[in-house]
């Protein structure tokens, strides 16, 4: 393709995408302005957006490994939250047992879960038992569970926590801001715009697409397509990881915490886009902004629930998601 015919394809592409942009920004806008007048409270409704964005941020890069894995793989994979939980529990072990910094926990759960995402994917996916799509989905259900209870007997049922030291509060024109969610923000957009890098402006990156676009093509010209799978698997897992450690400090680390982190990444997946990175962080930008939003709109009711209303709508409208094309 030469450079005039993707310049006016891109051209061509990037209309519809703007409208779709400006019309979740307009969506966006008139619910922040039904959450104030609701409220009555401005701040109330700036905490909210700020909490919702920071928030979004670690879902956009938990989904980013789940929509990287099905855009190339066609798997829809049941295990990545489990396999979240499995890199929480490696931070907590590692900063208790020599009390290193949380953060730093990362050179050690990041490589770990993607040489567990390399091995899953070759030694259970990969294989004739993993070849059809509903081997895939038993597969890595399977392996959620056995993961979960895995971590059950060994670490018990009592919640566990990671401290951060030298956390600290300051406000953001007004909203309170913590630095475990600033830095889990930060370290989530870094990462993804890493991910970004690799995939649009590296030779590995153009394999990554080549195989997702046509597996047979890209085979065809000497791509090993075995290979790129099984690296992109644990490509994925290590986003999973990553995200891990930034939310550990966070949140209440459990055996079964993953599950909500996989619900909530599933539906980020649907809104950005099967497969489309990018839109995976725009949408944990928007889903994060619905949960916290809801709990001004439904007072006690789960926060949850704006989720799942929005899902519903996005995939009757627009099954493809906001970012998707038609097939």
């Amino acid at each position: 393709m030469s450079d005039t015919t993707a310049n006016i394809r891109a051209a061509a592409l990037s209309g519809p995408v703007l409208k779709r942009a400006a019309l979740t920004g307009g969506l966006v806008a008139i619910a922040i302005a039904v959450a104030l007048i609701r409220s009555g409270s401005g701040l109330v409704v700036w905490q909210s957006v700020v909490t919702g964005l920071l928030t979004g941020g670690l879902y956009g890069l938990i989904a980013m490994g789940l929509t990287l894995i099905f855009g190339v793989l066609d798997i829809v994979n049941f295990a990545h939250g489990a396999l979240l939980a499995v890199a929480m529990f490696i931070a907590f072990g590692v900063v208790q047992g020599t009390g290193l910094h949380p953060y730093l926990t990362l050179v050690i759960a990041v490589p770990a879960l993607f040489l567990i995402g390399a091995v899953v994917h070759r030694g259970l996916l990969s294989g004739s038992g993993g070849a059809t799509l509903e081997n895939q989905l038993l597969i890595t259900l399977g392996l959620s569970l056995l993961l979960e209870n895995g971590l059950l007997m060994f670490f018990g049922a009592e919640p566990k926590s990671v401290a951060l030291p030298g956390d600290f509060q300051f406000s953001l024109f007004g909203a309170v801001v913590t630095g475990g969610r600033l830095y889990a923000f930060i370290g989530a957009i870094l990462i993804g715009a890493v991910l970004f890098y690799l995939l649009r402006r590296t030779r590995f990156g153009t394999a990554i697409r080549a195989v997702a676009a046509n597996g047979q093509g890209a085979e065809l010209v000497g791509v090993n397509v075995r290979r790129v799978h099984t690296l992109t698997f644990a490509i994925g897992t290590a986003c999973a990881g990553a995200a891990a450690v930034l939310a550990a400090p966070l949140v209440t680390v459990t055996p079964t915490l993953g599950d909500q982190f996989n619900i909530t990444a599933f539906v980020v997946v649907v809104l950005g886009g099967m497969g489309n990175v990018a839109g995976a962080l725009v949408g944990g930008l928007l889903i994060g902004l619905v949960e916290q939003l809801t709990t001004i709109y439904m007072g006690g009711q789960s926060s949850l629930l704006g989720v799942f209303v929005v899902f519903l709508v996005v995939l009757f409208l627009r099954p493809q998601g906001l970012f998707g094309r038609r097939s």
